[in-house]
């Protein structure tokens, strides 16, 4: 019996197991020594695919989500052209601003403090179209100025003025003016507050009466920016309902607070510059405590046991007044409130001409855009907790400041 060569099972010399076992370690090393450990099982490595690329949306939604932007590029495009670029020298200095056109005789309106002391006042209209401009009449009180252009009518586009006492906290506001000098600008934004009293008069000309304000001031949050006051202030319709004219800012720049002449302020003053060049207001010659900080009627009103909690409650009277001659009484004793001395007892006005008022700032805006010196007024006035009705006929406001009878010169 033949017997073939014995082989070790240590040295295995079979082709085809060579082969395969280098085979395996070549996998084993491309697959970066992987663990067959019964405990870890092989990494995978997870397949990608690309995200499907969005179809557009449709005409209908796109339409829906535009269109305030084109209710915004539509006032625009219809108002811009009535805006001006406003350029006045005075002195040594150099002033900026804007206005708008108000009629085709060549009115434009701006603001007071912009062309104040101008020596000459350089006008751009929205289609460059440069010429100068005569200043035709100013209102320190109310921060606003007609200027008049030698310019045809067809080179001229009207903006029509609204009426602001239908102007709601919340409602859309669109300004248009000329920033550092950048032609026809518009920032969007809504009225954030109404009812504001600029000291428009004394920031203009420190000389003027102190004591009567700018009342029924619109608050608004579009931007402001130098060279933007004197620009129409617009609702959604593109009517005017005020002229951008003051910001408030510690910086110069704006921080979120602007503000507006009224629309009917600027119906009740503009005819009087255009005509007169000048403005009249009625004065009826009363003063009142700081309503700031609760010493209005409704802060007072359950200190002082008053009857009602609005109105005005009068400190004192001037002299030789209006309020004076209809025999309505300032205050005569004085009463210590949350530590401020209040000067109580006067008369408290509830109503004039049937128009209940809230408020000082409501008595005066009635006055300046409802009336005019000579004119005769009824009001409701509230006297020892008993109403009467007193006639008062109103004057002009005094150059000067007169003495007031109150609770310190009452005897």
């Amino acid at each position: 019996m033949q017997s073939g060569p014995i082989m070790h099972s240590r040295t295995m010399t079979n082709p085809v197991a060579a082969i395969c076992c280098a085979a395996v370690l070549l996998l084993l090393a491309a697959c970066g020594n992987l663990s067959t450990s019964r405990d870890q099982a092989p990494v995978r490595q997870l397949e990608t695919s690309a995200a499907p690329t969005p179809t557009g949306l449709s005409a209908d939604v796109v339409s829906a989500a535009d269109a305030e932007y084109l209710l915004l590029t539509n006032i625009y495009a219809r108002s811009s052209p009535s805006v001006v670029n406003i350029e006045v020298v005075s002195g040594d200095e150099t002033r900026r601003g804007s206005g708008f056109v108000y009629d085709r005789r060549g009115h434009l309106i701006t603001n007071a403090h912009l062309v104040n002391d101008a020596d000459a006042i350089v006008v751009t209209l929205g289609n460059t179209y440069v010429l100068d401009a005569d200043l035709l009449g100013l209102d320190h009180f109310s921060d606003l100025a007609v200027l008049k252009i030698s310019a045809p009518a067809e080179r001229l586009s009207p903006l029509k003025i609204g009426e602001s006492a239908t102007v709601r906290v919340g409602q859309r506001a669109l300004s248009i003016g000329n920033p550092f000098g950048l032609k026809a600008s518009m920032t969007t934004g809504i009225v954030s507050g109404l009812g504001r009293t600029l000291s428009s008069a004394q920031l203009i000309d420190a000389g003027v009466a102190a004591g009567f304000d700018n009342p029924a001031i619109i608050q608004i949050d579009a931007a402001i920016h130098p060279g933007s006051s004197g620009g129409p202030l617009l609702d959604s319709t593109g009517l005017v309902i005020g002229l951008t004219t003051a910001m408030q800012s510690d910086s110069g720049q704006f921080q979120g607070i602007g503000f507006a002449v009224p629309a009917d302020t600027m119906r009740r003053v503009i005819p009087d510059l255009i005509a007169e060049g000048r403005v009249e207001y009625a004065w009826m010659g009363i003063s009142v405590m700081p309503e700031n900080g609760g010493y209005g009627v409704a802060g007072l009103s359950e200190a002082l046991d008053l009857p009602v909690e609005r109105g005005v409650l009068l400190r004192g009277v001037s002299e030789g007044s209006p309020a004076e001659l209809a025999g309505l009484r300032g205050g005569d004793t004085t009463v210590e409130v949350r530590g401020k001395a209040v000067c109580a007892g006067g008369d408290l006005i509830v109503a004039i001409n049937d128009f209940y008022i809230e408020d000082l700032d409501a008595l005066i805006t009635y006055l300046v855009q409802n009336s005019r010196p000579g004119d005769e007024v009824e009001l409701v006035v509230i006297r020892n907790r008993e109403a009467k009705e007193v006639s008062l006929k109103l004057q002009s406001r005094p150059e000067r400041e007169r003495p007031t009878i109150d609770c310190h010169t009452a005897q």
